[in-house]
């Protein structure tokens, strides 16, 4: 099936769409400001630039587009029939970057979270920021829980002496 807009057309479709506050986005960052979490947007100074990034949780969200990430097996993520080699190597180098931004981030002590688009829609959406906030909740218990180390006893040691009789000079009759 051929395209049915012309080659300037579709140009000007595909580069009207934006990175930064996609709807996915937004459903997300609004979810999370009205339940009290508070985060930072595209932090410059993280690899990959995350779409919303919660310091206090060590953690940083990515909302994935489930066509720009490729999103295996989803109804959503299908490759057009126009430009289809064009299309595959962008998306194959879409989610090589994914992969090596999240180690990135792993390596220096950063959670990464993937929230895709379809889980976002209006079916799936509370189940799906429910299961955030409960995986939020499991990284700050886990970072700031109490480490107990183990302490290598000597001989334990004797809380008071065995009962004797003494003499008047101190010394152990018996």
């Amino acid at each position: 099936m051929a395209d049915v807009l012309s080659p300037i057309e579709r140009h000007i479709n595909m580069a009207a769409i934006h990175g930064k506050d996609t709807k996915p986005e937004m459903v997300v960052r609004k979810w999370l400001w009205r339940h009290g979490y508070r985060y930072r947007l595209n932090h410059p100074r993280l690899p990959g630039k995350p779409d919303i990034v919660m310091r206090k949780y060590r953690t940083c969200i990515f909302v994935n587009g489930c066509f720009w990430h490729g999103h295996e097996g989803c109804r959503y993520y299908t490759i057009p029939k126009t430009n289809t080699e064009f299309w595959v190597n962008k998306v194959t180098r879409n989610k090589e970057r994914d992969v090596k931004v999240q180690q990135e981030l792993s390596s220096m002590g950063w959670h990464s979270i993937t929230i895709w688009e379809c889980e976002l829609k209006p079916n799936n959406r509370e189940k799906t920021l429910e299961s955030l906030v409960f995986t939020l909740n499991k990284i700050f218990l886990q970072d700031h829980s109490v480490r107990r180390y183990p302490m290598p006893e000597e001989e334990p040691m004797m809380a008071a002496e065995d009962v004797a009789d003494y003499n008047s000079f101190g010394e152990v009759i018996g």
